[in-house]
């Protein structure tokens, strides 16, 4: 067990201890916070494994869709404290719709990029990165999804309309009918 090392004091720091040693492990045992955990002990943001960063954002892309709260998604995508990767947001966005697991939900992924862009948290580069990166991938994603082709011409013009994307990015999309 944990003694206090300095003389005359040994109760009192003891004390300190034993409480901090029970507070680390009820975090422990909290199940769904070992983000917080994480970012209490110094493991957060751009440390994490991409594979958990893209969990998180799927499960935040996820979530915004069944509660359309913009500021929750946006709250959630700030504390993952990786900015350098919000590019991923958008290709998992763009891929969750082309994949049907947002299906009737396409405003909804076009105003949350619009917003995200907006406000900055998104840069004109790292949405030209996400769909670029649909882009280069359509192909084999046409070979699972044979519809994807037209929900991704589909969703560049809402997102062209809406303001979330460039006219250079729109006509960059492989399948533009000019």
């Amino acid at each position: 067990m944990w003694k206090a090392q300095s003389g005359g004091k040994e109760g009192h720091s003891e004390g300190k201890g034993r409480a901090a040693l029970d507070r680390a492990a009820v975090l422990l045992r909290m199940k769904r916070e070992i983000i917080r955990l994480d970012n209490v002990w110094g493991v957060g943001g751009g440390q994490r494994p991409v594979k958990h960063l893209v969990k998180e954002m799927n499960l935040l892309l996820k979530e915004f869709l069944s509660s359309g709260q913009m500021s929750e998604a946006e709250r959630c995508l700030r504390d993952l404290e990786v900015p350098h990767f919000h590019h991923e947001l958008v290709y998992e966005a763009v891929v969750m719709v082309l994949e049907g697991s947002a299906e009737g939900h396409i405003m909804m992924v076009v105003k949350l990029l619009k917003a995200l862009y907006d406000s900055g948290m998104i840069t004109l580069d790292q949405m030209n990165r996400g769909f670029q990166r649909v882009y280069s991938e359509l192909p084999d994603l046409s070979l699972d999804v044979p519809n994807a082709q037209n929900v991704m011409e589909k969703l560049v013009d809402l997102c062209y309309q809406e303001g979330a994307i460039t006219q250079q990015l729109r006509d960059q999309c492989p399948l533009r009918c000019v």
